[in-house]
C-alpha cells in the first residue's frame, strides 16, 4: 500500500522585534535579513518535527520568510525578495531536506536574477537537497474585505509561463502549471488565490498530479466558508489529494487574524484525519493507491466529460 505521510505548516511570522504601530515599520528596513533568518529557522524546526513524526513531504506556508506585508503598500518589503535558486532561504532549506530526508515545497518571495522581476513562488526540493523546479503564483489579488485589504500586485507579478528547464522530473504539457516527479509521488502547487480558479487544479490533474499543495494567507468571512469547500470539491472532482495551508494567529503591527484551519482533502471529498499533536503542524496519511481504484460512487468523470459542448 502506497501510504505517504504528508505535513503542512500553519504558523505566523516569528521575528520577535516587530513594532506595535504600522507607522514604526520603517525601522525594520535594516533588519530584513534578521526577519528572514528568524522565520527560516522556525520553519526548519517545524520540518524537523514533521520528519520526526514520519512525514516524507511538507508544504510550508505562503511567503513563509516574512510577515504578510501585502496588507498595505510599503516599498521596504520589496527588499525581502531573493533568488529562488541560490538565495539564503533555499540554501538553508536544501540542507534541511537532505538532512531530514523529506521533500519540501517552499513558498517564498522571489527576485528573478535575470529580469529583476518579483514573484510569489513555490520551490520544490527533493530529499537529496536538489531543487526540482518552481511554480510561480498565476493569479494575483488586490482588494479588500470586511477585515482588511490586500495589495499583492504592488509587490509581485503573475507567472509569465515557462521557468523550468526541460527535465524528466517535470511532467505535464502546461508550462504555467508544472507537476514534479518526486520520491513521494507527483506533486503540484497552487498558491492561495489560485485555488479559486477552476482551471488550476484541472491543469495540475491533467499533468498527472497526485498531491497538490496550496499554501495561503487568507482571512475574511467568505474565505473562511469556502476554505471548507473548495479543496474538498476539487480533490473529489479530479481524484487527487490537496493540502491547504493557511496562517494561524496574527502578526504585529497589523494584528490581522488568520484562521488557520489547514487540512488535507482526499479524492472522495473527505477531510483527512490530522494526526499531529502540534498546533503549527497538520499531518495526514495519504493513500496514493486510492487514486488507482474505481471511484466508490460509480462515477467516471474523466470518461464522461463532454469537451465537445463546453
Amino acid at each position: 500500500m502506497a501510504i505517504v505521510r504528508a505535513a503542512l505548516t500553519q504558523t505566523v511570522n516569528t521575528f520577535m522585534d516587530m513594532p506595535d504601530s504600522v507607522a514604526d515599520l520603517g525601522r525594520l528596513k535594516v533588519r530584513l535579513e534578521d526577519i528572514r533568518a528568524a522565520n527560516v529557522a522556525h520553519n526548519i524546526a517545524l520540518i524537523q518535527k514533521a520528519a520526526k513524526a514520519g512525514a516524507k513531504v511538507i508544504g510550508l506556508g505562503e511567503l513563509c520568510t516574512a510577515p504578510y506585508f501585502a496588507l498595505g503598500k510599503d516599498p521596504m518589503w520589496l527588499g525581502m525578495a531573493e533568488n529562488a535558486t541560490t538565495g539564503p532561504t533555499i540554501t538553508a532549506l536544501c540542507r534541511a531536506a537532505a538532512k531530514h530526508q523529506i521533500v519540501i515545497i517552499a513558498p517564498l518571495y522571489e527576485l528573478d536574477g535575470t529580469t529583476g522581476k518579483r514573484f510569489n513562488t513555490a520551490v520544490v526540493i527533493e530529499t537529496d537537497g536538489l531543487i526540482l523546479g518552481k511554480y510561480r503564483k498565476t493569479h494575483i489579488p488586490r482588494g479588500a474585505n470586511e477585515q482588511g485589504a490586500f495589495a499583492e500586485t504592488f509587490y509581485y507579478g503573475r507567472s509569465e509561463g515557462p521557468q523550468n528547464a526541460k527535465s524528466a522530473k517535470i511532467l505535464g504539457k502546461n508550462p504555467y502549471f508544472p507537476v514534479f516527479k518526486t520520491s513521494v509521488g507527483k506533486v503540484g502547487a497552487a498558491i492561495c488565490y489560485d485555488r479559486h480558479f477552476e482551471g488550476v487544479v484541472a491543469a495540475l490533474a491533467a499533468g498527472g498530479a497526485q498531491i497538490v499543495f496550496s499554501p495561503a494567507v487568507t482571512f475574511g468571512a467568505k474565505s473562511r466558508r469556502l476554505w471548507e469547500q473548495e479543496f474538498l470539491v476539487d480533490a473529489c472532482r479530479h481524484r487527487l489529494f490537496i493540502g491547504g495551508s493557511n496562517r494561524q494567529g496574527s502578526e504585529k503591527p497589523w494584528n490581522q487574524p488568520y484562521f488557520g484551519a489547514s487540512y488535507f482533502a482526499g479524492p472522495d471529498g473527505e477531510k483527512l484525519e490530522n494526526i499531529s499533536s502540534r498546533a503549527e503542524l497538520v499531518i495526514a496519511d495519504l493513500d496514493l493507491d486510492a487514486l488507482k481504484r474505481p471511484d466508490p460512487s460509480g462515477w467516471d468523470l474523466g470518461r464522461d466529460v463532454r469537451p465537445d459542448i463546453y
